[in-house]
Parts: C-alpha cells; structure tokens; sequence
C-alpha cells in the first residue's frame, strides 16, 4: 500500500514511523514532511493546507490511502476531497469536524444530550461579553474563541480587567483571526487533565492509552501556554473507575450525539478532559491526533496502525484488536529559545545520525527540522520530541532526559520536570 501522511511536525512523524511497522505498508509519503521525516518518507513539497493541490497529487500518484492529521485541512474538507476521487482516507469529513472546528458547536451539543462538561455562555457581540464578564463574581474565567488557533485560542483569565482586556482583544483587535468573532465565555474547573485519543468508526469508540501533557513553557508549570513542552503516558489520573465512567458518561454518548446529529465521526477523536471533584468532564474535542500526547500513545500501540486505521474507514473497528503495551513513554520536547513567542530558524542540530540518535535508546520525533546543505536545522518553535519507553514512567523519563543531553543546538530549552507530576500522583 503506498499511503501519505499529510502534515509536517512531530505528531506526524509519530504516525509515520508507525506506519513504517506495517508490513502492509510499502511506500510512505509526507505533504508536506520536515527535514527529519524525509529519511522516513518522501517528502511532497505541498502545504497541508492546500487541500485541492493535495487531493489532485493523490490520484496522480495512484495513493491507496491518506491520513489526514492536522486539524485545519480536516476542517476545510479535505477527507470529503479524497472520498470524492475514491481514495479512502483516515480522518473525519468536515461535518464531522465541526466537533474542533467550532467550540460553540461542541458545547452546545454537550449541553443538549448532557455530555458533562464546564458551565458557560456563547457571544458574538461584543458589549454583551463584557457586561457578562462584569456581572461574574468567581474568577478565574476561561475564554475561548470559537474556532480553530493553532491550539493558542484558550485564555484563562484570572481578574475581571484581564477578561475584558482579552475580549477586546479578541473580539475587537483580531487576536485569533476570525475565530475569535465568537467567543464561549465558561466556568474555570480544577482537577488533574487527562488527555485521551480514541479511534472510532462512528458506531464503536476505542480509546487509546491515556496521556499527560505539559502545555507551559517553564518548569513548575510557569510561563506561557505553549503547543505542549512533553507527554507522559498512561495518565495515573486515569483509574480504571474513571475510564468506565469515562465510557458510559463522555465516550459512547458523544459518539451517539454525533451520530443523532448527522454527523457521524470516523477517525482518532480527542477527548481532553478533568477529572473534577464533582467527576470527568470535557474540556474540549480534538478531531484529530493531539501533539505531542501521539508522541507518547502511538510507540505503545503494538497492533498494527494502518490495518486499525483501514478498520476505522471502513466502520469495522469491532472486528481488529487494537492492543497496548503495559509499559509507559515520555517525551520531551526540544524548543528554541524564545519559544512559544519569538524564535530564530536555521540553527544547525548536533548529535543526531540520519535524523536519531545512535544507538536507538529514544526515538527521535522531528517537529520542526529542516535540510539545509544535508544537514538538519531548526525550522520551528518545537524542534524535536525525544521519547522513551520502558515498564516503569520512572525509566522512561531517565532514559529520555539522557538522550535530550546528546542533542543540541543553539539556544535549545526543554523543561527538567516532565512526568514529576505524574510520577508525584503515583506515590
């Protein structure tokens, strides 16, 4: 089968080196790929956002099967583009994508068939935000434009001035592009996160292993909210009481809402959620593989991803076995310096062979790398993911930060305590 990725960062060189297992899979291709996923797959110098370029090249090229990553070309239709030209490809239509792409959509939905989640109100005008915003009485508030922001569209505002100064913000300066014209303004929860990524055909719901993100800057859980800074999985958060509830409350009503809605959801389906003391809740969907939580989920996958993906397209997922290992990853993202703000590109990266490390102690995920004169340069704000495996979280984290200190570049900042909350919640 000769399959293409789209995309071009960690997540997708995730799902790649995945693929790569597959006997079924003889030929890779990555539109538009980055300097590390080019010694794992051809690279086809095509944005993922070219939704018409990508499904042409497609059929061109006579591919047997897409996988579609990111959430921006899920939700302009992409999936629709290929089915259309008969090229059966992983991911949701952009019906179904809408569960992302408009977080209005989501909790609406939530709200009508009593999927749990946070309290909140949705506005489009502008005044009626900040007369809500200065009639609430508890802080902190969370605001949320409407639709898809690189994942940076979530404020938590922690005073009354600072939630009318991001209105203004959003709804006024253009902060988020249009995606901020409407904002869902809710309630703040407390509890532990717990991401967890599900494969779904529309009628049966599988979810992975569960997962922790890191998503800011600096250790301690200080400075600013970035596109996530490392992953632990399994979440310890995420006893097996929580995930039946999880299941029966969150997981197969969701699948249904979607379903009632004439939506129906085939793909990975991202459930971030809290566990609240009043139990789960959502805090958003994903219509889509999380980064860099693949980058912890998928190196314990011991099925075969393209046999499960080809299962999910074709709405038979109760008939293959999608089986874990019962070990634990961790990944620790390598970032520029200056990341999730201002970053220089171009810096040159040593202590990698064709794109890993020596001696395979860590897999090596590229997310923003790039050849230049055949050598690999940072070409992005996340430059690598360095994840480990192992039977315990404990030696997953050593063997990770013990690799991360054979790589460098300049000005390269990773956080020192990915998983110490995990682990801290085990003891």
């Amino acid at each position: 089968m000769k399959v293409l990725v789209v995309g071009g960062g960690g997540r997708e060189h995730a799902i790649i080196r995945k693929l790569k297992e597959s006997p079924r899979v003889t030929e890779i291709f990555a539109a538009p790929g980055n300097g590390g996923i080019s010694y794992d797959a051809t690279c086809v110098p095509v944005a993922a956002t070219d939704i018409e370029a990508i499904a042409a090249w497609a059929a061109e090229n006579k591919m047997d099967y897409v996988v579609v990553a990111p959430d921006d070309p899920l939700a302009m239709g992409l999936v629709d583009l290929l089915e259309e030209k008969g090229i059966p490809a992983f991911g949701p239509n952009q019906k179904a994508a809408i569960i992302e792409a408009s977080k209005a959509f989501s909790k609406d939905m939530m709200k009508r068939y009593g999927i749990p989640t946070a309290r909140y109100e949705t506005f489009t005008d502008v005044e009626k935000a900040k007369a809500y915003l200065a009639a609430c009485e508890t802080w902190p508030m969370v605001l949320k434009a409407d639709g898809l922001a690189l994942g940076k569209g979530v404020l938590i505002c922690q005073s009354r001035e600072e939630a009318l100064t991001a209105i203004e913000e959003m709804m006024v300066g253009g902060k988020f592009g249009a995606s901020g014209n409407t904002v869902v303004i809710e309630e703040f929860l407390t509890g532990p996160e717990v991401s967890v990524l599900s494969f779904t055909d529309g009628n049966v719901v599988v979810p992975m292993v569960s997962s922790m993100d890191h998503k800011r800057a600096l250790d301690g859980d200080k400075g600013l909210n970035t596109g996530g800074m490392g992953t632990v999985a399994p979440n310890p958060y995420y006893t097996p009481a929580v995930a039946e509830e999880c299941m029966e409350k969150i997981f197969k009503p969701t699948i249904a809402a979607m379903n009632a809605e004439g939506r129906t959801f085939k793909g990975c389906l991202y459930f971030g959620l809290m566990i609240t003391p009043d139990g789960p809740k959502v805090i958003e969907y994903n219509c889509r593989f999380g980064d860099p939580e693949t980058q912890v989920v998928l190196p314990l996958l011991e099925s075969d991803l393209f046999t499960v993906m080809e299962a999910v397209t074709e709405g038979r997922l109760g008939e293959v076995e999608v089986k874990f290992s019962q070990g634990a990853a961790a990944c620790v993202v390598l970032a520029s310096g200056g990341y999730p703000e201002h970053h220089e590109k171009g810096k040159s990266i040593t202590g990698l062979t064709e794109g890993q490390l020596p001696g395979g102690s860590a897999t090596i995920y590229h997310a923003g790398t790039a050849l230049k004169d055949g050598s690999l340069v940072t070409a992005g704000g996340r430059v690598l993911g360095v994840t480990a495996t192992a039977e315990t979280l404990e030696e997953a984290l050593g063997k990770a930060y013990r690799s991360a200190k054979e790589i460098s570049f300049s000005e390269m900042h990773m956080r020192t305590d990915i998983g110490a909350r995990a682990l801290a919640a085990k003891q």
